[in-house]
């Protein structure tokens, strides 16, 4: 039997196939946790520029995305198959991120709020262009329930090494070593683009079936315009990833003014993404018990409750806070892996209530949601900061400082019960999913 099969249900891919598709996401996860981490806080402190204006522009950068993501999505989906739908669009886009990051992470002295805006446009369009279909490529490996969770696993555990890779390069002593750190960065992400997307194009098969008569824009809109499991989960995705996006956004911050140890910021970083490697194939096979989005809600909860004590911390308490730090790290496995596999089975979902198959589409909506959580999460709480007194550049009151500890944990813990209200009763679990299967077979779908 072929292990690449797509429209075995059964199909198991092989080491290989997995190894090479995962590494895809290694060299794009380290960029992006620099753009997330350090590049706000970078132009702001270090470039000058105001907390508004980089929260600003980042979110009118990421709403761009509103745009794109669809748009890449739609023409992933009408690419020739003869050309690969999915793997064409990753090997296309490989230079321009290499191009966008290099922009973005070396600025001159003078950049200014211009420079910003077109750097951030250019890597975010550059990475829709991959992350949108490499998404929808992982999904169409396997149609089976478990399967879609082990290839999203493995994507997952090398994104996550992408990040700990980037996050050992970062070092926020001063300025000058931020510069530094992103420069490493972009060595590191260049030299991984340059390994991982030649072995994929070779390694990883691209047999997409999508729905050759209809895949529009607008029926997409119509998708989420009603109730249906797909919006559901989305919406819940977008909450809970704004849920991590805020402490994310403002994490050198407070290891700087709340706990006055900037000095960590490298070691904590490093620490959480470990923990949340080791966690990954535990929510999988925690998955395969209770399902997939009942273990993704339990993780959530989890987090919420780690979260709970970030507020109430104060200087010096690093050990505290690297309880914090630990305990969110093993629950954000499941935030990793879960979400994504269970939008995957949703294209099966699609495919018999709505006669579409149209995994281009539904992914890129994801990426949208995925990059419209962190661009809301800078775009509202930096010009909150700043709106209330407070600089990243001078030593702020003690009232100031006791808000960004609120704002860094309270707003997630919000946002994050509200998800898990939404999928606490999900309907498509693996029961679910095995019926909407055999109804595909039975009309040879």
């Amino acid at each position: 039997m072929d292990n690449t099969n797509t429209q075995d249900s059964g199909t198991v891919p092989s080491l290989g196939v997995l190894f090479a598709y995962g590494s895809l996401a290694f060299p794009i996860a380290g960029a992006f946790i620099a753009l997330q981490v350090i590049v706000p806080t970078y132009y702001a402190q270090s470039l000058g520029l105001s907390l508004s204006a980089v929260g600003g522009i980042l979110l009118a950068a990421r709403l761009w995305d509103l745009i794109t993501d669809p748009v890449v999505g739609y023409l992933s989906d009408r690419t020739p198959a003869a050309w690969g739908r999915r793997k064409a669009w990753v090997v296309g886009s490989a230079p321009l991120i290499a191009a966008a990051v290099w922009i973005l992470f070396n600025p001159p002295e003078s950049a200014g709020n211009t420079f910003l805006l077109l750097a951030t446009l250019t890597i975010y369009v550059a990475g829709t262009m991959s992350i949108v279909p490499m998404n929808a490529w992982g999904a169409e490996l396997s149609a089976s329930y478990h399967q879609r969770s082990r290839i999203s696993g493995a994507r997952v555990v090398f994104g996550l090494a992408g990040t700990l890779a980037a996050l050992l390069l970062v070092d926020n002593s001063d300025n000058s070593a931020l510069a530094d750190s992103l420069f490493a960065i972009t060595v590191l992400t260049i030299a991984g683009l340059v390994i991982s997307t030649p072995l994929a194009a070779i390694m990883v098969p691209d047999r997409s079936i999508v729905d050759s008569q209809s895949s529009s824009l607008r029926e997409a809109m119509n998708l989420l315009g009603r109730p249906s499991p797909f919006r559901r989960l989305l919406l819940a995705f977008l909450l809970n990833g704004l849920g991590n996006a805020i402490p994310a956004t403002l994490f050198l911050l407070y290891v700087t003014h709340v706990l006055e140890e900037p000095g960590i910021a490298g070691p904590m970083l490093f620490g959480y993404f470990v923990c949340s490697a080791i966690s990954v194939p535990v929510w999988v096979a925690i998955s395969k018990r209770l399902g997939k989005h009942r273990s993704w809600c339990i993780a959530v909860l989890g987090s919420c409750a780690f979260f709970a004590l970030a507020p109430f911390l104060g200087s010096g308490d690093v050990v505290l806070y690297t309880m914090i730090v630990v305990g969110t790290g093993l629950m954000i496995g499941a935030d990793l892996a879960l979400p994504t596999a269970i939008n995957g089975d949703l294209i099966e979902w699609d495919a018999l209530e709505n006669n579409r198959r149209r995994p281009g589409l539904f992914f890129a909506l994801w990426g949208t949601a995925s990059k419209l959580a962190f661009a809301l999460a800078v775009g509202l709480i930096f010009p909150a900061l700043e709106w209330a007194g407070f600089d990243a550049t001078i030593e702020n009151s003690a009232d100031n400082v006791r808000l960004l500890a609120v704002l860094y944990a309270g707003p997630s813990i919000i946002f994050k019960l509200c998800s898990v209200a939404m999928m606490w009763r999900f309907p498509i679990d693996e029961t679910e999913h095995r019926r909407i299967r055999a109804a595909l077979d039975a009309r040879g779908i």
